[in-house]
């Protein structure tokens, strides 16, 4: 099992080289940039020019406001840069955030994605073979790509695309067609046995294909440290993000696994009034025990081992802290403990 590095608020520009750096120094085999607040692509563009061994990937970029093409374009030139380091993650969002944010249209996100991720791999095979580009579908469709802007071909062109996903249908869709699955940070073991591991099984073997061939990466909630004292705020902090996520819709599935389902309704509510302060205190200690992982740093490994060994291939703690010479010790340590 790998341990990379999951950045969740995306990464500064001017800060990306050091933080891929910090990243290879703490013996992390990867290092992922969300879309969040910063461009992903940009930054594992500065990153894989910095740290010549990790790998690095948006994990994720959001899908549906760009063209495939574009995407392709941004991939097929951080892939070649970086010696095929780059993994292209796509995500399709939620609704309010593809239609309100991004003011993009938002229709059966499932059939869309696959659709996308088809397109990307067709405008790759145009751009390595030179055979010209054909791709007819429902919602993309490209018929042109003359030489003056074909990039042309490259060492390592078998570019991983991986994709975020969470409800069946998507993980389904996943293990029928891609390289690798970004889960979500807000899961348990349990949902992952339940849910995830059957719809991406599904999906593979419907396809000809098997488990093994699609990559499970899975962020991690960690509150890690030897002291109450360290725990406590960690702790803290992670139930002020599980109740943010929870108070989307699209997460109740994971609440429902534990019997849950209405603390999710009822956080839903509470954003919808704007009462977030009053959010964390419906998220109990255990559902932090469930959907998180805390230990003393000499455990870390082992606990990391135990929850997620057979159900994941690679885990990325959410957030990791990297500032400090002895943090990125310790992450080395738990990083070499790993199975």
């Amino acid at each position: 099992m790998e341990l990379d590095c999951y950045f969740p608020d995306g990464v500064r520009l001017s800060e990306a080289a050091t933080a891929a750096r910090s990243v290879q120094d703490a013996g992390f085999a990867a290092m992922w940039v969300t879309e969040t607040r910063h461009n992903p692509f940009l930054a594992c563009g500065v990153g894989l020019a910095a740290a010549e061994r990790i790998r690095a990937g948006s994990g994720i970029a959001v899908a549906f406001p760009r063209s495939p093409m574009v995407t392709a374009q941004l991939a097929w030139d951080l892939a070649e840069a970086s010696g095929g380091r780059f993994v292209l993650g796509l995500g399709s969002q939620v609704k309010a955030h593809i239609e309100r944010r991004f003011s993009t249209a938002f229709d059966r996100p499932v059939p869309r994605l696959r659709e996308y991720v088809g397109a990307v791999r067709a405008i790759f095979a145009a751009f390595q073979n030179g055979t010209g580009l054909r791709f007819a579908g429902d919602c993309y469709g490209f018929s042109l790509l003359t030489d003056f802007f074909n990039p042309g071909p490259i060492a390592h062109p078998d570019v991983p695309v991986w994709v975020a996903a969470v409800g069946p249908a998507m993980l389904r869709m996943a293990g029928e067609c891609c390289d690798g699955v970004f889960l979500h940070p807000l899961h348990s073991a349990d949902f992952l046995r339940a849910t995830v591991l059957p719809a991406v099984t599904a999906g593979a073997v419907s396809a000809g294909r098997n488990r093994d061939q699609v990559t499970l990466c899975c962020p991690v909630f960690v509150a890690v440290g030897d002291t109450e004292e360290e725990l406590r705020p960690q702790r803290a902090a992670i139930a002020r993000q599980i109740a943010f996520y929870g108070s989307t819709r699209t997460y109740r599935p994971v609440f429902d696994t534990h019997g849950w389902g209405d603390v999710c309704g009822e956080l839903h509510h509470l954003m919808a009034r704007g009462d977030t302060a009053a959010m964390p205190s419906l998220v109990t200690a255990e559902m932090v025990d469930a959907f998180s992982v805390t230990a003393a740093w000499k455990d870390l490994a082992a606990e990391l081992s135990r929850r997620y060994s057979g159900l994941v291939d690679r885990v990325a703690p959410y957030g990791a802290v990297l500032r400090s010479a002895e943090d990125r010790r310790r992450w080395r340590e738990v990083a070499a403990g790993l199975p």
